[in-house]
């Protein structure tokens, strides 16, 4: 049965969530809306001549909440001098002027650049002795009680639905403590601290139960890698396996979401079961494919009873029977297979996902990294030019963080060797041998690597992607190491694109003049690269669109590294043999920095290839399972209409 879609008590549009929730366009938009509420209370606070409360969280989901709390200090003259914050968490151990400390944290994005008293501003302490702990964590709570309470929290989620670093487990009634740290967290965490082994197992949080007491909640999420721990949290049952769960239960909170981290509520993810729609093509070729696969049944062998028992009985009468919309939506996917991803030449184009002319194409394939090119769609890449098309790559990012010293370190000191072998006498390469070796013996935890080391780091990955060019078969004359400005800070933290990282994208893109474009739409990189390298593409094809040449160029997103297209996103879907399959793991192992222990894993324990292979695979098996023919495995497309 359906829930109703007004809760009677609280007047809240709840459909099937338990929780109050709104969503935004973009994390922006949002983080500006809890600024403004958050100006707001303080503006109340200071005319009733009362202190603020605030409870604070880190990580990235407040990042663009602090930078507008501080343009309000800037630029509109909001005060936090009767601002009194409490910190959720800290690591633990973790010295304060430690790049990764929370205190730091708070002091980069909000403390340091606005008026609020130093003595106002609360964070738990990492450096206590382990027996001090427990006193110190009263006290913490005692301070916040002394206080009055919180007025009002802000709140991140992790990937396990932690609140706080209250993980999986924590109990509603549970105070502030030291706790063990996840897997998964430590995971999330990990390339902040270099690996997983620097990680902290340890950290000090507040409690489930003072997070309940706060007058107050907001929980903010960005992106899609949050959207299915925010579907468990806002529409399942409440749990301690869900800490977030818990937020259900509290009289004020709520959850404030950009539309990527809202893509799987239900009421966005499919409509149709809440409310009365209107039945877009869009709309219509989702609702019947997820129908299918839920129900494990080709799309052909679909029923009226399907539709109706499955809350599509206004679909059926308005485009019935079944069968009509069923094969309908089947030639529609049908005509997504295409082995010729350039265009098929001298053939009919009118149901196929590219034209047929020109015959032979300029294609230009953006790579953010120097390997995501063959990960995600290796197999397309090797058709393209096997099909006579003048195949380019772009190589927008040295990915000179993601190679391990020891890797940096036995590359010079082939070089060294190579240099005794042959007699060549070379003092600048030993000198840089020395240096570098010097360096990294030393190198502290989360130390951004030297010039040198970054140089040979960014030589190592460049050669890897050479010769996956090569032995795709791409001359060299072919491909092009763009190093895009905003990636080069030796940290895992980067720049915001600029008009430089724009303006070299226009360049090689005027210059190769593509008909074709593929760049990675894969925005659950956990590093935020991916994002920012198609932000330059997108920017530079907007400024470039009146050109008389870009009225002819496509361009095609790709996945494949970090996630995949739902099915009723694909435009274009590439089938692979088995033999095509072996092919791209040959192309991806081109990159050997990159195998047997990736520096930066992510939660995913799989080795690229490995994600690459199974995702493809699983591409072609959702296919097969819909009624339409086997394959091995399966790249796939979105097209960007600018």
């Amino acid at each position: 049965m359906l829930k109703s879609n007004i809760d009677k008590a609280t007047g809240f549009e709840k459909r099937f969530e338990n929780i109050g929730t709104v969503v935004y366009k973009d994390s922006s938009s949002a983080s500006r809306s809890v600024a403004k509420e958050i100006e707001n209370l303080i503006k109340v606070k200071q005319a009733q001549k009362q202190p603020c409360i605030l409870g604070l969280a880190t990580g990235s989901s407040p990042k663009g909440l602090y930078a507008e709390l501080v343009r309000l200090h800037k630029e509109e003259g909001l005060s936090f001098k009767n601002v009194i914050s409490f910190n959720l968490d800290e690591y633990y151990p973790m010295e304060p002027d430690s790049v990764n400390s929370y205190v730091r944290f708070m002091q980069e994005q909000l403390f340091n650049h606005i008026d609020i008293l130093p003595e106002n501003c609360f964070v738990p302490d990492g450096t206590l002795p382990k027996d001090k702990i427990r006193s110190y964590c009263d006290e913490y709570e005692a301070k916040i009680e002394a206080y009055g309470g919180i007025d009002l929290q802000i709140l991140g989620i992790g990937g396990n639905g932690h609140i706080g670093f209250n993980e999986s487990g924590s109990l509603q009634n549970s105070k502030t403590r030291l706790v063990a740290l996840d897997h998964i967290t430590r995971v999330a965490a990990s390339a902040d601290f270099s690996g997983l082994t620097s990680t902290p197992r340890t950290a000090i949080t507040l409690g489930v139960k003072k997070i309940m007491e706060a007058k107050r909640v907001i929980l903010m999420a960005w992106g899609e890698s949050k959207s299915n721990i925010i579907k468990e949290s806002v529409e399942d049952t409440v749990t301690s396996q869900v800490p977030a769960s818990y937020l259900q239960e509290h009289n004020n909170a709520m959850f404030i979401l950009d539309q990527a981290a809202a893509s799987k509520l239900t009421r966005i993810n499919t409509p149709w079961l809440v409310e009365k729609i209107i039945w877009t093509d869009h709309l219509i070729r989702k609702a019947v494919l997820s129908l299918a696969l839920s129900l494990k049944k080709p799309i052909l062998m679909l029923t009226d009873a399907d539709y109706i028992e499955n809350g599509m009985s206004d679909l059926l009468a308005d485009s019935g029977p079944a069968y009509d919309i069923n094969i309908k939506i089947f030639n529609k996917l049908q005509n997504t297979i295409t082995g010729w991803p350039g265009g098929k030449p001298n053939s009919d184009d009118s149901k196929r996902p590219e034209r047929a002319t020109p015959e032979k194409k300029r294609v230009l394939i953006f790579s953010p990294h120097p390997d995501d090119d063959v990960i995600s769609m290796g197999g397309t890449f090797k058709r393209l030019h096997e099909q006579g098309h003048e195949v380019h790559l772009g190589y927008q990012t040295s990915g000179n963080i993601a190679v391990a010293d020891d890797e940096a370190l036995r590359f010079v000191s082939f070089v060294c060797d190579f240099n005794d072998k042959f007699g060549i006498k070379s003092s600048e390469a030993e000198n840089i041998f020395k240096q570098a070796a010097t360096f990294l013996k030393n190198k502290k935890t989360s130390e951004i690597d030297s010039l040198e080391v970054r140089k040979v780091k960014g030589l190592i990955r460049q050669g890897e992607a050479r010769a996956g060019c090569h032995f795709i078969g791409l001359p060299d004359v072919q491909i092009h190491f763009m190093e895009l400005p905003f990636y080069e800070t030796g940290a895992i933290k980067k720049n915001p694109i600029g008009i430089a990282d724009v303006e070299i994208t226009k360049d090689l893109i005027e210059k190769i003049k593509p008909h074709q474009i593929f760049a990675a739409g894969d925005l659950a990189d956990p590093h935020g690269t991916h994002k920012v390298c198609l932000d330059a593409i997108f920017a530079a094809v907007k400024e470039l669109k009146p050109k008389k040449f870009m009225k002819d160029c496509w361009v095609w997103l790709y996945r494949g590294a970090w996630q995949e297209w739902g099915v009723d996103e694909i435009e274009m879907a590439v089938p692979m043999g088995p033999d095509q399959v072996l092919e791209k793991r040959k192309a991806i192992f081109k990159h050997q920095s990159q195998k047997d222990g990736v520096v930066f894993q992510g939660t995913d324990s799989r080795e690229f290839w490995q994600r690459a292979e199974d995702r493809n695979k699983e591409t072609a098996d959702i296919y097969n399972q819909l009624g339409l023919s086997h394959y091995a495995a399966m790249e796939a497309f979105v097209r960007w209409k600018y």
